[in-house]
C-alpha cells in the first residue's frame, strides 16, 4: 500500500520509515509533485496535523499521514507547544531551545511533555494517533543527536536527554514512536482485513 507522509522534515521522515514496515512504500511530498508550503494555523496540534493531511487529500488524492508535534513546559503554561517550530520566531533550534531556557530561569518545575499527533486520510476516511512522553527540561543542552529540543529535554526514568540517545534508543521511546505505533497497528489491521 502506498502512503505519503506530509512532510519535509528529513529527520522525520527516517524515524518514521524506520518504524513504517515493509507491508507499505512510504512517499514524500516530493514524490507526489507536492512543493506546496503546507498549512498549520489552526493554533492546535491537533488541529494542525489533520490540516495538513486534509491538504494533501484534497489537493492530490493520495492517502496519506501528517503528524504535528510540541514541547509542553508546565512552568510555561504549555508554551512552546503548537508554537514550538518557531518558538523564537524563526526555525533555529538553538534559539528556541535558548529562549525556552531563557523562559526557565528561576522557575522551580522544569516538568515538561513532548506530544504528537499523527492524523491518516486513507481513502478519504481520518483517524487521529496521540503520543507523549513526559521529562523534565535540564539546565544546559546535552548531546548532540536528535533534532528541536532534544538537547534539553530528558524524559521520566532516564539520565540521558534525547540528543544524548542513539536514535535506536530515542526510537524506542518518543512520543512520535508512541502514536507512530498505533498508527501502524491500525493500518496493518486494514491490511489483513
Amino acid at each position: 500500500m502506498d502512503l505519503c507522509f506530509a512532510t519535509n522534515n528529513k529527520n522525520k521522515l527516517a524515524e518514521v520509515s524506520a518504524q513504517l514496515g515493509n507491508a507499505f512504500v512510504l512517499k514524500t511530498l516530493e514524490d507526489i509533485g507536492c512543493t506546496d508550503e503546507l498549512p498549520e494555523t489552526s493554533g492546535t496540534i491537533p488541529g494542525n496535523s489533520r490540516q495538513k493531511a486534509d491538504y494533501v487529500w484534497k489537493q492530490f488524492g493520495v492517502s496519506c499521514f501528517a503528524d504535528d508535534s510540541g514541547l509542553e513546559v508546565d512552568a510555561l503554561d504549555g508554551e512552546p507547544g503548537v508554537d514550538s517550530a518557531f518558538y523564537s520566531g524563526s526555525r533555529d533550534a538553538e534559539q528556541n531551545i535558548r529562549k525556552v531556557l531563557t523562559n526557565l530561569e528561576g522557575k522551580a518545575s522544569r516538568k515538561a511533555r513532548f506530544v504528537t499527533v499523527f492524523t491518516l486520510v486513507l481513502h478519504g476516511v481520518e483517524h487521529q494517533f496521540e503520543g507523549s512522553i513526559s521529562g523534565k527540561i535540564v539546565d544546559e543542552p546535552r548531546g548532540t543527536g536528535g533534532f528541536g529540543y532534544d538537547p534539553v529535554f530528558q524524559p521520566d526514568g532516564y539520565e540521558q536527554t534525547f540528543g544524548e540517545m542513539t536514535p535506536e534508543q530515542k526510537r524506542a521511546i518518543s512520543h512520535r514512536s508512541r502514536a507512530l505505533a498505533k498508527m501502524v497497528a491500525y493500518l496493518q489491521e486494514q491490511v489483513n482485513v
